[in-house]
Order: C-alpha cells, then sequence, then structure tokens
C-alpha cells in the first residue's frame, strides 16, 4: 500500500508547486551569491524554504521537514547578519535543495523519503554553529553522466528496423480512423505531439493498400536496448497536467457554443435539401453556413493550441543553477543571463527541450569559457558571460546560448575530424568554416582528449541535434575564435500542426515538412547528369545530387520520376525524385506507437480519407550520408 493512500491529490499538487518554489529558492540563491547583502532576496528565499517545510509538514514528510528546518535557521542566520555568506557555505546550502529536490522525486513514487545524508545534516549543524567545515562532502552533486545519454541514443536506434515497405495499410486505415484524433501528447521524431495509433500489424506484402487477412493479429513490442522496467526517475520526467489561464478556456468555450449553432444550421438545411428544397438561396445559405463552420473550427484550433502554450522560462529556470555548480566545479567564474522568458512554446516541446538546453548550457560553461587566469591573460574580465534568450519571429521561437569565450577554430575542427576517423582529409579540404563548424553535431566527435566526468565521450552534442531535428527545428552555430560561440535553435511554435507537402509515388501520398521544401522542379530524363557515377541536376549553375524516393524507402519505381522536390535538410541540399505532387496542406499526426517504421514520422488522413505517410527526412537520408558522406556538405543554394 502507498505510504499516502487517500492523499494522492494533495501530494500532486504539493509536488507542483513545491517543485516551482523550490526551482525559484536555487535562482534566487544564485543571485544571493552576486548580491549577499539583499535582504529583500533572503526574505524571499526563506519565506519559499518556509512554504516548502509547511507543505512537508502537512503530508508528515519528516526527513524533510528535518533538513528544510536546519536549512531555514542557516537563512535566518544570513539574514539577521549573524554569520556571512562565503562560496564554501553556499556549496552546504546547494546540496541541501538538491537533496531536497531528490526528495521530491521519491515523493513522486507516493514513498516516504530516507533522511538526509548525516554528513549534510553535520555540515549544516556547524555552520549554524559558525564553524564552517570542510565541505568536500557538500559539493553540487554532479550532473548526468553521458553515459545515459549515449544509452537513450542507442536505444532510439535500435527500435527503426521496420521499414516502409511492412506497414500492414488497411490495419492502419483502421487505427487513423477508428476514432477521433485525442488530446495531444509528447510525440516521435517530427510528429505533431498527438497520442499514439493503436500498434498495426506489418507484413511483407505490397505497399498498395489491399485487403488484409491478418490485421487483426497483434504484434509484439520491440524490445529496447537496456531493457527491463524505467528506474524510479523515468515516471517523472514528463508532467501531464497543465496550468491554462481561464481566460483561454473562455474562449474555447464560446467558440463551441458558437460550432454547435453553425451545426444545427447545416443540419437544417440539409434536411430541407433532404426534401426537394434546391433554389438558389437555399444552396446559398448552405454554402455560407459551412464557410463559417470552416472559420469556426480554425479558430477554435487555435485557440485550442494556445492552451498548450506555456513560457519558456519555466523551463529555463532550471539553469542558473546548473551553471553555477557546474562552473564552482570546475573552478570557472561563469554567470548566466537569462532573457525573453515571457516567450511562449508548446508544452511538449517544452518537456523534450529541457536535454538539449542541460547540454549547450554545460557546453558553454565546460568547453566555451576559459579558466579566469586564461580569460585576465586574454584582456578579459575574469567574469565569464552565457545568455540563454528566447524571442518568437512570425510562427518560430528562436532560442539562443551565447557565450564571450575563447570560441572554435574550424581548422582545428576539421583536423580533430579527421583524426578521428568520422571524415577523411579529402573531405575535410572541402569544407568551408561554416561546415567544418557542423562537424561538432557529428556521433563520435569531441574537442576533448580526455574523458571526464563533465564531457569527452563525444555524443553530447550529436544527442541535441538528434533531439532538435524530433522537434521539427533546426541548429545553428556561428563561432568567432577569441571571441565567444552562439547555438541558435529555431523551433515552430507547435507540433501540434504541422505544414507539409504532399507529394505521390506509386499510387501513395506521402507528405514532407514544408519547412525543408525550397521548389518544385520538373524533371527530364535528358536533363539528368552523372557524376561520380550518381545522378545529379544543375539548378541555377549549382550541381545537385538527385535522391529518388523509391528508393530511400525500399521501393520499386514504377515509372520515371516527373518532378524533384528541391529540400535542404541534414545539413544537405538535394532534389528528391517522385511521381507528382498533390499541394501543400496543414496536417494532424497521430505517431505509429510501439511500431516505427524507419523513415516515418508519423501518419494522418488526406481529405478523401486516404492514408498520407509523413516522411522523417533526417531518418531516411541516414545511410545515404553514412554511404557518401561529401553529400553531407553540399552546399545550399
Amino acid at each position: 500500500m502507498s505510504d499516502f493512500a487517500g492523499m494522492e491529490e494533495l501530494l500532486k499538487d504539493f509536488l507542483m508547486e513545491a517543485g516551482e518554489l523550490l526551482g525559484q529558492v536555487d535562482n534566487k540563491l544564485v543571485e544571493l551569491e552576486k548580491r549577499p547583502d539583499d535582504k529583500a532576496l533572503l526574505n524571499d528565499i526563506f519565506r519559499g524554504f518556509h512554504t516548502i517545510k509547511g507543505g512537508a509538514g502537512f503530508l508528515n514528510v519528516d526527513s524533510m521537514v528535518t533538513l528544510c528546518h536546519r536549512t531555514e535557521n542557516l537563512f535566518d542566520k544570513l539574514r539577521n547578519g549573524e554569520i556571512a555568506l562565503t562560496p564554501e557555505l553556499m556549496d552546504i546550502i546547494m546540496a541541501a535543495t538538491a537533496t531536497v529536490r531528490d526528495m521530491f522525486d521519491t515523493l513522486a513514487q507516493s514513498v516516504q523519503p530516507h533522511g538526509a545524508d548525516p554528513g549534510l545534516l553535520a555540515n549544516l549543524d556547524a555552520a549554524l554553529a559558525g564553524n564552517l567545515p570542510n565541505t568536500a562532502a557538500a559539493q553540487p552533486s554532479p550532473a548526468p553522466s553521458h553515459d545515459s545519454v549515449a544509452a537513450e541514443a542507442a536505444a532510439a536506434q535500435t527500435d527503426r528496423a521496420p521499414g516502409i515497405a511492412d506497414i500492414n495499410w488497411d490495419a492502419l486505415h483502421a487505427a487513423l480512423t477508428g476514432a477521433t484524433f485525442p488530446a495531444p501528447v509528447a510525440a516521435e521524431a517530427g510528429s505533431s505531439g498527438m497520442a499514439p495509433v493503436t500498434p498495426v500489424h506489418m507484413t511483407q506484402d505490397s505497399p498498395v493498400p489491399r485487403a488484409a487477412a491478418t490485421s487483426g493479429q497483434d504484434l509484439p513490442t520491440p524490445s529496447r536496448a537496456g531493457g527491463g522496467n524505467p528506474g524510479p526517475q523515468q515516471s517523472l520526467q514528463k508532467e501531464t497536467t497543465i496550468r491554462v489561464d481561464t481566460s483561454r478556456l473562455d474562449q474555447v468555450l464560446n467558440l463551441s457554443g458558437e460550432i454547435g449553432l453553425t451545426k444545427n444550421r447545416i443540419s437544417n438545411l440539409k434536411s430541407q435539401i433532404m426534401h426537394g428544397r434546391t433554389d438558389v438561396e437555399t444552396l446559398k445559405a448552405l454554402d455560407l453556413a459551412v464557410n463559417q463552420l470552416d472559420l469556426l473550427v480554425s479558430d477554435l484550433q487555435n485557440a485550442v493550441m494556445k492552451t498548450r502554450m506555456q513560457p519558456i522560462g519555466r523551463l529555463f529556470q532550471k539553469y542558473p543553477r546548473l551553471a553555477r555548480d557546474l562552473a564552482r566545479q570546475l573552478g570557472k567564474d561563469v554567470e548566466l543571463v537569462l532573457s525573453g522568458e515571457e516567450t511562449e512554446l508548446d508544452k511538449t516541446m517544452i518537456e523534450d527541450l529541457n536535454d538539449p538546453l542541460v547540454h549547450l548550457v554545460r557546453n558553454a560553461v565546460d568547453h566555451g569559457i576559459e579558466s579566469p587566469e586564461d580569460r585576465l591573460a586574454a584582456n578579459k574580465p575574469p567574469k565569464a558571460l552565457v545568455t540563454l534568450s528566447a524571442s518568437q519571429v512570425g510562427d518560430h521561437v528562436f532560442i539562443e546560448i551565447a557565450d564571450d569565450g575563447k570560441g572554435m577554430r574550424p581548422d582545428i575542427i576539421r583536423q580533430k575530424a579527421v583524426d578521428k576517423g568520422i571524415i577523411d582529409a579529402e573531405t575535410a579540404n572541402t569544407l568551408d568554416d561554416r561546415q567544418a563548424l557542423h562537424l561538432i553535431f557529428l556521433p563520435g566527435f569531441s574537442t576533448k582528449d580526455e574523458i571526464s566526468s563533465v564531457s569527452g565521450r563525444g555524443v553530447g552534442m550529436d544527442v541535441v541535434k538528434t533531439n532538435i531535428t524530433k522537434l521539427n527545428g533546426k541548429i545553428e552555430v556561428l563561432s568567432v575564435p577569441g571571441q565567444g560561440t552562439t547555438f541558435t535553435i529555431s523551433l515552430p511554435l507547435t507540433l501540434a500542426i504541422l505544414p507539409v507537402l504532399v507529394v505521390r509515388l506509386n499510387n501513395q501520398s506521402f507528405a514532407v515538412p514544408l519547412s525543408l521544401v525550397r521548389e518544385i522542379i520538373p524533371m527530364k530524363p535528358d536533363e539528368l547528369q552523372r557524376v561520380s557515377g550518381r545522378a545529379t541536376l544543375v539548378v541555377r549553375d549549382e550541381v545537385l545530387p538527385v535522391r529518388s524516393l523509391a528508393r530511400m524507402i525500399g521501393w520499386e519505381s514504377r515509372q520515371p520520376p516527373a518532378y524533384g522536390v528541391l529540400m535542404h535538410a541534414a545539413e544537405s541540399t538535394f532534389i528528391l525524385a517522385v511521381d507528382g505532387f498533390v499541394g501543400r496542406d496543414d496536417v494532424v499526426i497521430k505517431p505509429l506507437a510501439d511500431i516505427k517504421p524507419k523513415g516515418i514520422a508519423g501518419a494522418t488522413l488526406s481529405g478523401d480519407g486516404s492514408i498520407v505517410l509523413v516522411l522523417d527526412m533526417e531518418e531516411l537520408l541516414g545511410n545515404v550520408q553514412a554511404d557518401t558522406p561529401s553529400s553531407l556538405f553540399a552546399r545550399a543554394a
């Protein structure tokens, strides 16, 4: 039986509110280290911790109450001027707040947490007595090892064995049409965040839809690398609740009412037409009602999307503490400056952004920022600045992580990539500086010669690029040696609706994200040229490789391609050869649960009820790039 039987809702509310309070306390502690004499800031910290202690006491979490009480006494002595704030004392306080956060994780499993480490309690008591202890045991907990990230990346690759040719189309159609679209949730690569489709049985038959006698069979769920049940902390990664402004819910309710009235009007007109009233006025009234319904549904869709939007500051507030702890561990003096926290983004995207931003902030502090001695030697102030900012431009959000550190030299990056066998010397010589900087996103790349608990394994930036791509985003890097480095992430506002270009191949529709499409080009056999044994096409004096969609997905082409779609994906500009195209559309995607055919981000239905598969171009290009690495760096038009 749970330690909190009958108190689940109270526990859930406490963890949500106390978690936010603790995040605010952590950030204010980082600020307090810069302004130790700020009594107002100390009072805010004291009140926040006192509130957490009160909630823990109400739930009878004695171990948390004990720890919070001792830490609260320390804050009281600080604000009364009885003791002075030093970096060593702050280390003890930060260790205490980290332990409280660990207790939150245990409470989330409805289990009473164990008492705090006796060494930490002894350090708190000694600090209260004015005898600052040896703080070696009170250093902040090290950040998670990159090994776990590598395991996740390996697990992601293991699940991608099935191909498009293995799909049971009838079963997929039944899954897509068997129920209305549910509420959006976190999704797989490139998908919209819709709830997963029922598992679809897969066969080795033709890709063309046909009657399937086996569609009712179950498909075993593929095993994941490093199987077994998820650890207790894994279940805490995704929050299932969201705070919504009541005015936005009022808008949804009003639009729902108007849609109901319009639906009644259409039903009435339908009844009139069924009884033979087909005069011009009746048909005009029906056309007007349908147009009105279309506008209302569009407004409702936008209003519902807004209920998912959350300020990105709720994510940003985690990072000042992260940067401070890592800087202390590395002996550096770093200040993290936040801006644009009010910028709103889809909640599921905010959750999935956490890991990439953790990597980038840690990367800036570890790789980008020099030691205080090196900064002084370079005529820089000893305190380094890392800025994390967000802004909205049109229907995209841009996130920048910039540092004023040593920057990156493209020539060194080229040489490191060659030394590690990631690219050959001939390819390295063809890269311009921008392309050379993007080598840091390749698997296995690292500029560190020695592996530490912070970096050196060459998986961090690769995972950053992969996770950003899963969100239909892009990441760019700009670096000036001696001045610093800036990473810029571009993301769509929401994943729930994806603008796509629908193309045709063997009478089947496929969708590619419109953000990757540059233009559509008619293709004639006599215009194709062969360069190094590969088909190419000259577009405005630039020779671009031609990729056959049929070959990429493992189908046999039934006719020569009639059109080429000029695309830019995975740092490669190429022409995708297809039979034809349908046009532009905005689609709501359902990812495929348990099975994920290679190269497929999800599925949706077209207006005529046929299945449209949404392609994951980055994944489809993966094998091609591995065989011909030089195509990775084709210069964009």
